[in-house]
């Protein structure tokens, strides 16, 4: 095991060991592999520190230099929310895509195929999956990222994924609990609340996270959000009625509860990310997360002396902060078995692998209109419908399906378009050329709605593609639900498009 640096005591590195921060950069900074040399045990890494499958293992590869059982923690739900392929789009639809095919045994060879990339990179902590059901239309941070609106199906997905992802020797998260889909506010900008009574939390939202348990997810991600049945004071977070009460003793969950964000407005923005952080740990969190947007050697310090601090003034119990740093401790253990038996049973093993997401993504499509449409033999104009992108998603990973159609249709142009004025623009930016129409969750949008309305009753022959849920009625001269935008679902819209 890792030898600590001299001179650093057991509540400091007890301090060290419950944080997960992130950090700038392609490759580990200074003060990073300092702070694991003196008790921080977990990394988490985010878009920004990848460019490509080789620069990644090279990274963990130095990072285990300097610490051997380190949890290399990441964002990568597949679909929408992609690290791993966050410059190109990921190879594998999201939640939602595969909850609209229904086959278990699809999203459990999914996880695990996404969970052995990730593995082969070094990673062994997955913040994944999204058991959230999305119960809310409206909800402007879930959507896609949920396996639907139906808590048996989620709570059916949810338990596949986890056992899939384990499977490559990748410990799951599963999040947010106790359930972020019925909400209309986005965590990262507010705090949420969930106005519902107790059966129907029982019967919605805690549904899938019963199953995530009993299917052995490693982690357990709590969410920032006001659920007052539960816990009128305090998000959940930050409740010890939620994580301690109902997490640990009604559900009987005994492994590692992570926090969302902490620099997210839910919690910086009304406790700050140090009271924040001491108020989590008292409730019975294990990790905090932080380091998507807040990422130096300062935040790390800071936390950690909150913490410490919290234990000499008597707020925080020691036992409790030794506690959850043991459960870190243990989750380590298993990642470095697991990530062992993975890594022997594919070198006992040269079988070629199917591209299963892509499998995934064309079983996903629900296609209308498909019996009077005849394919596109020229290259079409591919007006890019574009809503502001969640923080979760981030605007840096490409959507929609121009790239793909261009495969297969050499000439093809796209241009991304929003506002009131958009349909009208459109027409005039295409001229003839076919227009493809790409949107996403355009009930949302109404915008959207009036730009669809005005190509349509120039160009009823307009194609339309929904990458979002489909929740408006489809329409136009073909339309394509995708339920999701990842690169891999653009993939396969364009393939109905082109014929091909």
């Amino acid at each position: 095991m890792t030898t600590l640096a001299s001179g650093t005591d057991t509540l400091t590195r007890d301090a060290l060991t419950v944080l997960q921060p992130g950090f700038p950069g392609t490759t580990a900074p200074d003060w990073l592999l300092r702070r694991l040399g003196e008790g921080l045990a977990s990394v988490g890494l985010f878009g920004r520190n990848i460019a490509s499958p080789e620069q990644l293992s090279s990274l963990t590869a130095q990072l285990r230099s300097e610490r051997d059982d380190v949890l290399v923690a990441i964002d990568e739900e597949g679909g929408d929310v992609t690290r791993l392929e966050a410059r190109t789009g990921s190879s594998f639809p999201g939640n939602h895509a595969l909850g609209a095919v229904d086959d278990v045994n699809l999203t459990r060879e999914v996880a695990h195929e996404l969970g052995r990339r990730l593995a082969a990179c070094g990673v062994n902590l997955n913040w994944a999956p999204s058991a959230d059901v999305n119960s809310n239309p409206s909800n402007p941070v879930i959507g896609v990222r949920s396996f639907g609106a139906d808590p048996e199906s989620v709570a059916r997905h949810t338990a596949a994924y986890v056992t899939g992802l384990q499977s490559a020797g990748v410990a799951a998260c599963t999040k947010h609990f106790p359930g972020h889909g019925d909400t209309a506010v986005d965590s990262h900008h507010a705090l949420p609340r969930i106005d519902a009574d107790l059966p129907v939390l029982e019967r919605r939202e805690l549904l899938p996270f019963r199953a995530a348990i009993a299917a052995g997810t490693r982690a357990v991600m709590s969410a920032h959000i006001l659920v007052p049945t539960l816990d009128p004071e305090h998000p959940a977070t930050l409740s010890l009625r939620i994580l301690t009460d109902l997490l640990r003793g009604q559900l009987g969950y005994d492994g590692l509860i992570v926090t969302d964000g902490m620099e997210m407005q839910a919690i910086a923005a009304t406790y700050g990310i140090e009271r924040g952080s001491v108020l989590a740990i008292a409730a019975g969190a294990d990790a905090i997360c932080v380091g998507g947007g807040l990422a130096d050697d300062e935040t790390v310090r800071r936390l950690r002396d909150a913490l410490v601090g919290a234990v000499r003034s008597g707020e925080l119990p020691e036992e409790r902060l030794a506690e959850a740093a043991e459960r870190v401790r243990e989750l380590a253990r298993w990642a470095a078995s697991a990530s062992a038996t993975e890594e022997a049973s594919n070198t006992a093993s040269d079988v070629t692998r199917v591209d299963i997401g892509l499998v995934a993504a064309r079983r996903a499509l629900t296609v209308t209109g498909a019996e009077d449409f005849t394919p596109l033999t020229e290259p079409p104009y591919v007006a890019l419908l574009t809503p502001v992108a969640n923080i979760a998603v981030g605007d840096e990973t490409p959507w929609g399906v121009a790239a793909e159609l261009e495969r297969l249709l050499p000439g093809t142009e796209t241009a991304g378009f929003s506002g009131d004025d958009a349909g009208s623009v459109i027409l005039k930016a295409a001229g003839t050329r076919r227009i493809v129409a790409v949107v996403r969750d355009e009930h949302r949008h109404p915008w959207m709605t009036a730009a669809l309305d005005t190509l349509l009753a120039a160009r009823p022959d307009t194609v339309v593609v929904e990458m979002g849920v489909p929740q408006a009625p489809p329409r136009g001269a073909l339309h394509i639900a995708t339920h999701g935008a990842a690169r891999v679902c653009g993939h396969a819209a364009a393939e109905v498009i082109a014929g091909a």
